[in-house]
């Protein structure tokens, strides 16, 4: 950045800037998870499935995802004041259209174009932060800082909504997304100059068919984990035409990067055993934190607790990712080895996973969570900051912003992997426990005809009839049923996440060069590897 002309006015202080930047973050991220902080409310209103709610979140993704890259060169034509302006002003107004709009196919595109628009606002405030930071121990402080409201924008979300969706219409929320990016904006007007972090340089020789392969892609990869086991796989022919096609769009991608002067992504980075080793850690990470959908999900289907009641439990979980990410930076300015950081992490981690296995009844008060709630915030927010950190060193300087590119792209591969791997357990293992129960408890087993006649004798000891009361025996036996199969289910997918961690664990002990990784605060910038 230019030091003869200041990103901000020199009356500002410097509390005043950090809360402003802190006012234009939040809108953004909070913006991406706004479609599934409460994805049954979502769903009712437009009229779709579960499933296509998660889409129009994969959507957003693609966008911020894929237009990583090409970002920085709109960043250098445009001066950073009206650069960033323009992209919040066009979100804005893309809020108020899925506001107005109940089309799905509309917020589709309206949601891609978000992605595209916010990966422009979070770029340039990253920058602008990461500018006020000239220590390394204030870089430190810096990425904590980032990678904690990173962690905290789901439960937090899950938290500011609840109240909202209960009051009114899920499309309130996109006003609601609107009105909050005032304050920022408002104040980044008044206390922003209108600067270039670069010398201007024009829009030409774009590479738009790398990103346009490269954006079609992560459509199609979320496309596949949505929709691939509500659609049987590969029985169907939508989701073997995408597989087919996403396998031509890495051959051709992968060609012309390798034949180009200034590929969209350096490949030759994949040759760094230690980023290979990161981008793992990184995508194990993110299978675990999507893991914690299971226990949101339970909380409302089997526990019965309302939104309201699980945002307040997801501030325990936020209270757990702040403790561990303070804890986890003061470890990395006091120079501790990596590997013995990430051991704590994940340590902790498969603890939650384990502990949750015990927990899975019915039979749990809601206070009984407070505790697990905590442990996944803190092997998250244990883990976030020093596997970015480890990515980031461990991608050579001279590839430029690769390192943060296919950070991004491993956290949505994570994210997308996530969500197939729940909607299998969930399709196709609840099921086949649900049919296990089935066989075994039919009515001519005795303990059924008891476990019936004892429900029947409660509807009528409270004054139903009898041919009523028979009926609601019927119905609240197959829902404890249902219940059963969603519980062992749930147990199976946290067992499996469970030895995966362990897996890794081990990885990590016997991986010694881990520790050799040098942690470089100074020259290595956060760029858009955060979103």
């Amino acid at each position: 950045m230019s030091t003869l002309i200041p990103a901000f006015k020199a009356w500002v202080p410097e509390w005043l800037i950090r809360l402003t930047l802190l006012l234009v973050v939040l809108p953004g991220l909070i913006l991406f998870v706004l479609s599934i902080s409460n994805v049954n409310a979502a769903a009712g209103f437009y009229g779709v499935s579960p499933n296509d709610i998660q889409y129009t979140c994969i959507i957003f993704y693609s966008g911020m995802a894929s237009f990583v890259v090409l970002e920085g060169r709109f960043l250098k034509y445009i001066a950073s004041k009206e650069y960033f302006f323009i992209c919040v002003f066009l979100l804005m107004g893309t809020c108020y259209l899925c506001y107005m709009s109940r089309s799905f196919t509309f917020l589709l595109i309206l949601r891609y174009i978000q992605g595209l628009l916010t990966c422009g606002t979070l770029s340039i405030t990253l920058t602008l932060m990461f500018s006020r930071l000239h220590s390394e121990r204030a870089r430190e402080i810096g990425y904590s800082v980032v990678y904690c409201i990173l962690l905290s924008v789901i439960p937090l979300s899950t938290a500011a909504t609840a109240s909202i969706i209960d009051a009114f219409s899920f499309n309130v929320l996109y006003k609601a997304a609107i009105y909050s990016y005032l304050p920022g904006a408002v104040l980044m007007f008044i206390v922003m100059n209108n600067i270039r972090f670069t010398r201007k340089l024009p829009l030409y020789q774009l590479d738009w068919p790398s990103f346009l392969i490269y954006t079609t892609g992560f459509c199609l990869v979320g496309y596949v984990a949505v929709y691939g086991q509500q659609y049987d796989w590969f029985d169907d022919r939508r989701i073997l035409m995408a597989v087919l096609i996403i396998g031509k769009l890495i051959m051709i991608f992968v060609i012309r990067q390798r034949n180009m002067k200034r590929p969209y992504i350096y490949l030759q980075v994949f040759k760094n055993r230690n980023f290979i080793v990161a981008a793992l850690l990184l995508y194990v990470l993110y299978l675990a934190r999507g893991a914690f959908g299971i226990t949101t999900s339970f909380m409302g289907t089997v526990l019965g607790l309302d939104p309201i009641h699980i945002g307040y439990l997801m501030i325990y979980n936020i209270a757990g990712i702040i403790t561990a990410v303070v804890i986890s930076s003061r470890l990395i300015l006091m120079k501790k080895p990596m590997r013995l950081i990430l051991i704590y992490g994940f340590t902790i981690l498969l603890v939650f996973h384990v502990s949750m296995c015990f927990i899975f009844t019915t039979q749990v008060d809601s206070s009984d969570l407070i505790i697990p709630v905590v442990l996944q915030g803190l092997g998250a927010g244990m883990l976030m900051t020093p596997i970015i950190l480890f990515l980031v060193s461990s991608s050579p300087a001279k590839y430029g912003n690769t390192g943060s590119a296919v950070g991004i792209f491993v956290r949505f591969s994570g994210f997308c992997s996530s969500i197939a791997l729940t909607n299998y357990f969930q399709l196709y293992r609840q099921n086949d426990h649900l049919n296990r129960f089935q066989e075994q408890l039919n009515i001519l087993n005795p303990a059924v005809e008891q476990k019936l006649t004892t429900l029947k004798q409660s509807m009528v000891g409270k004054g139903g009839a009898p041919d009523q009361a028979a009926k609601i025996a019927n119905a609240l036996f197959n829902k404890s049923i249902n219940t059963q199969a969603q519980l062992r289910f749930a147990l199976d997918y946290y067992q499996m996440i469970s030895w995966m961690i362990l897996s890794v664990l081990l990885l990590v002990i016997l991986f010694p060069s881990i520790n050799r990784t040098i942690i470089n605060l100074r020259s290595k910038q956060p760029a858009p590897i955060v979103y």
